[in-house]
């Protein structure tokens, strides 16, 4: 890994809150993922499963968390469960954790290795009455692939079929949705490194680079800061390009007069940042682009004032299409015509504002919680309004990355990171 260690209290306290929420007499049993392979000997660059990570800051493959609370030998009460390492593991594959450093990043006692695990499971099943299993339960999870997770479920409904079985994704999805202060801290190192990127790309964006240039300038600055790279697919979607709302082509030359939309965000630690920043290729925007911009950066600021405690996230999004709707009236984009004759169900403002306005954020990308409960303190979402227009081949997005506080507004994590229009200029000009 090439990020500090995080403090270990961070995963105790996690624990701490799940095993609060747990029925009497329950284990709850959690999987990293597995290494996944592509053809031949080649394999997909190792994401370690990122409740696995939640509950105990262990980062590698073939790691198991078990937590009994109830556990007759206190010793079972909470178990990491590890792949024994070796001098010949250390040489082929490099360092694995010891059962020293397990502790030191999670704050375990009890480590065994993998080897006792079945050992292990008979002793404390006999005790329990149900099991917890942690399903993929995220409203957009594509689930066709079998993980490491779906495997170990249904060998535990085969072993032990007289046990109950629970849910643990409505606890983690309440858990992880408020962040701690260490993970806030740890969400403005990777928004920090964000910031890096952009300043860096201010200076070398100008007619004829390439969207892959770009990428690739944005890739050097966060592995230098200790990011594994990018959060996510990015974006970099210059001219027409920009009202693909997912284009990860990113091959295209940016042209004299376009706007670039770049959709992206560097990782640290397994947190992810999320940041949209559009900008003139030539230094300079047209008027007619700056009114869109403009547009959208109200629609953005406005919308945040909204995310406050007690705000339920449907709602919200109808107030945001009302302040997105005032901004195309203004633009010419839609007339009140377009707004008596709209369906209900999809806005006339739809038209050129299509997808939400936030997201949950956190270890993931589209992080969990529950959209069915009202904005709390400390949770964290994307702020994102766009304007799509492809018969004038621009798009135009902002997003920055926002914790909500007990009163005001949100605090953002990306407020240091330049988004005036004047100001984008005078740097790609400076």
């Amino acid at each position: 890994m090439k990020y500090d260690r995080i403090n270990k209290d961070l995963f105790i306290k996690n624990r701490a809150n799940f095993v609060a929420a747990m029925a009497p007499k329950s284990i709850a049993i959690f999987n990293s993922n597995d290494i996944y392979p592509i053809s031949a000997d080649s394999t997909m660059p190792f994401q370690q499963h990122r409740d696995i990570f939640h509950l105990s800051g262990v980062d590698q493959e073939e790691s198991i968390l078990m937590l009994f609370p109830d556990a007759h030998n206190e010793e079972h009460r909470e178990m990491l469960f590890l792949k024994e390492t070796s001098e010949l593991i250390a040489i082929w594959e490099g360092e694995k954790l010891t059962k020293e450093a397990a502790f030191e990043t999670a704050g375990i006692k009890n480590v065994f290795w993998l080897d006792q695990l079945d050992t292990v499971l008979k002793i404390v099943m006999a005790q329990a009455e149900n099991i917890y299993i942690n399903t993929n339960e995220h409203t957009r999870a594509n689930t066709t692939v079998e993980t490491r997770e779906d495997r170990f479920i249904k060998r535990l409904k085969a072993d032990y079929p007289a046990h109950g079985f629970k849910k643990s994704a409505p606890i983690m999805h309440r858990l992880r949705s408020i962040k701690d202060s260490i993970e806030i801290e740890l969400m403005q190192n990777a928004c920090n490194i964000t910031e890096k990127g952009v300043r860096r790309i201010l200076s070398f964006i100008k007619p004829g680079v390439t969207e892959y240039e770009i990428e690739a300038e944005l890739m050097h600055e966060f592995l230098r800061n200790r990011s594994k790279g990018f959060a996510y697919t990015p974006i970099i979607a210059s001219g027409k390009n920009a009202c693909v709302l997912h284009y990860i082509e990113n091959n295209q030359p940016c042209n004299d007069g376009d706007v670039i939309l770049m959709d992206f965000g560097a990782e640290y630690a397994n947190y992810a940042s999320d940041l949209t920043r559009c900008v003139p290729v030539n230094g300079r925007f047209s008027a007619r682009q700056k009114d869109v911009y403009n547009a959208v950066l109200r629609v953005k600021k406005a919308s945040e004032k909204l995310l406050v405690p007690g705000t339920f996230l449907a709602e919200y999004h109808v107030e945001v299409g009302k302040l997105m709707e005032s901004e195309l009236l203004g633009l010419g984009l839609i007339d009140q015509t377009d707004i008596k004759n709209q369906d209900p169900k999809w806005p006339a403002y739809k038209k050129y504002f299509m997808h939400g306005t936030s997201h949950y954020i956190g270890l993931d990308t589209h992080d969990l919680g529950l959209w069915t409960e009202p904005i709390k303190e400390g949770m964290a979402f994307t702020c994102e309004p766009g304007i799509y227009i492809p018969e004038e081949n621009l798009g135009i997005r902002l997003e920055d990355d926002l914790i909500v506080q007990a009163s005001g507004d949100p605090f953002n994590l990306m407020g240091n990171i330049p988004i005036e229009a004047d100001e984008i200029e005078d740097l790609m000009n400076s």
